[in-house]
């Protein structure tokens, strides 16, 4: 499944999601989702935990000057990679 993060995870029930994600599953982090995608944040570390695959959008992290904080450990893609995630994943869930 792709979950796709649209909203900071401090605003979110994160927690919730993160027993959901499993390591056959993909995270698109979109809009203020991309915040949970900085470095050192708890919440990503317990996201990596999971094995899944962790993808932010560069356009979201542009528009907020996000992208020198951005986890290594996250894959930045543009809307041409986000094409390729909806066309990997049939099913999607919006978080």
């Amino acid at each position: 499944m792709l979950y796709t993060v649209g909203r900071s995870p401090y605003h979110d029930d994160f927690n919730a999601m993160l027993g959901l994600v499993s390591d056959a599953d993909d995270v698109l982090l979109i809009q203020n989702g991309v915040l949970l995608g900085i470095s050192d944040n708890h919440h990503l570390a317990e996201l990596l935990q999971t094995g899944a695959g962790i993808y932010a959008l560069q356009e979201d992290l542009d528009a907020r000057g996000l992208v020198e904080q951005i986890s290594d450990r996250v894959m930045v893609i543009d809307y041409s990679g986000f094409v390729s995630l909806t066309v990997k994943h049939q099913q999607n869930f919006a978080w």
